[in-house]
């Protein structure tokens, strides 16, 4: 996917259409996790599907839950979806920056060899 430290650095045009794909990829890792969560806090607790998305998008944001759950199960479902939450927010945002440091460890590397 990646060009290696021995081909010249990627053109600027299709260098911003790697990073509009990796965007991509991050969007859609954001929406099927903000699906999981709508869906789970739907089943799990008696809350119509507009505060569902209101809740589970303001836990993506890292805010907190709107409305808190009433159930043990819903407590629970928070609990580890915060866990992924965390981890969703970490993976995407090395999603989002792996062409950018890509980009700039092989500029330096091109940069080395010219010496």
């Amino acid at each position: 996917m990646y060009e290696s430290k021995n081909e010249p650095l990627l053109a600027r045009s299709h260098f911003t259409l790697r990073v509009l794909r990796h965007l991509g990829l991050a969007a859609i890792v954001v929406g099927i996790t903000l699906a999981v969560g709508v869906m789970g806090h739907l089943w799990l607790e008696p809350i119509h599907w507009h505060d569902a998305i209101l809740n589970i998008s303001l836990i993506l944001a890292g805010i907190g839950p709107f409305v808190m759950p009433a159930t043990i199960a819903g407590k629970l479902f928070f609990a580890l979806y915060s866990i992924l939450v965390g981890l969703v927010f970490v993976g995407t945002l090395g999603l989002v920056l792996a062409p950018l440091a890509h980009r700039l460890i092989h500029k330096f590397h091109l940069d080395g060899d010219n010496d």
